[in-house]
């Protein structure tokens, strides 16, 4: 039986940003349309708040990070930088006044939940780099992803000069950094930046089979293999399998391990615990 819909009470602080949980799935949405849920401060600190309050939930298995209006995250609010109350030029912030460790590309990158982007709109700046810090893009068709920071004078600040040459090799990377290019959710299947292209209507329906078919899976496993797999990124391979032999060994002592296996051999399906 599914258990019923949690809300966090926490949204009571700020609904600029939505958490919930249901079917071992959270859903986080950016939730301020009216300005094309461009980040404030508060905002920032709210999405890191709900990716580690799901990545510590032992109940939650996927994470869904997602938008509401037309746009998923158009980037930083400009507007409120400028005039000093946002963060960014002008707003008095410091570059000693960020704990960077605490900031949503850290801690994308540093969980070990699986995390969909359900991409329902424009993600510009800030926000294109949220999205290709999550493990798997599924966009809308209205989508796109606009690395454009080199048009208003600056980098792609969190995270992109690291992921891009990583998921596209360093030549595609440097063609749309160098570029500010605007890529639409075709061209991004297309070169590997998304996995799938749905219509708008489809877009979560889609996102939540995908977040259910991995929260099927054992969890310490899923966990796991996410964490050797960043863990990869900056290792040779002979450590890389000393340390997934060492993730194994544990694995290989859990309900779920011996769950697994016997549902393999029982021809059933394995009602995961997460133990």
């Amino acid at each position: 039986m599914n258990k019923p819909e949690r809300i966090a009470p926490e949204n009571t602080k700020s609904d600029e940003v939505l958490y919930d949980v249901a079917d071992h799935i959270a859903t986080i949405t950016l939730n301020a349309p009216g300005r094309m849920n461009t980040i404030s401060g508060p905002m920032l600190a709210r999405l890191s708040e709900c990716l580690l309050e799901a990545d510590r939930d032992s109940d939650v298995r996927c994470i869904i990070l997602t938008g509401t209006g037309r746009a998923f995250c158009a980037g930083l609010d400009l507007r409120a930088a400028t005039e000093g109350t946002g963060m960014g030029i002008g707003s008095g912030a410091g570059a000693t006044d960020l704990d960077l460790r605490n900031t949503p590309p850290t801690v994308l990158h540093s969980i070990n939940t699986p995390v969909i982007c359900a991409v329902n709109g424009g993600a510009a700046g800030y926000g294109a780099d949220t999205a290709i810090g999550c493990d798997i893009r599924i966009m809308a068709e209205s989508s796109k992803l606009a690395l454009s920071f080199a048009k208003r004078g600056i980098l792609p600040e969190s995270g992109g000069t690291w992921l891009l040459p990583r998921l596209l090799g360093w030549e595609q990377a440097a063609k749309i950094i160098f570029t500010g290019r605007t890529l639409s959710a075709k061209e991004c299947v297309e070169m590997g930046l998304a996995s799938e292209v749905v219509p708008d209507a489809e877009l979560i329906p889609r996102a939540r089979a995908l977040a259910a078919e991995i929260a099927a899976n054992a969890p310490l496993a899923v966990a796991a293999a996410k964490r050797m797999m960043r863990m990869g990124l900056s290792e040779p391979f002979d450590e890389h399998v000393h340390h997934v032999y060492l993730q194994l060994l544990p694995l290989m002592r859990t309900k779920d391990a011996r769950e697994g296996m016997l549902a393999f051999i029982e021809k059933r399906t394995p009602k995961f615990e997460g133990k």
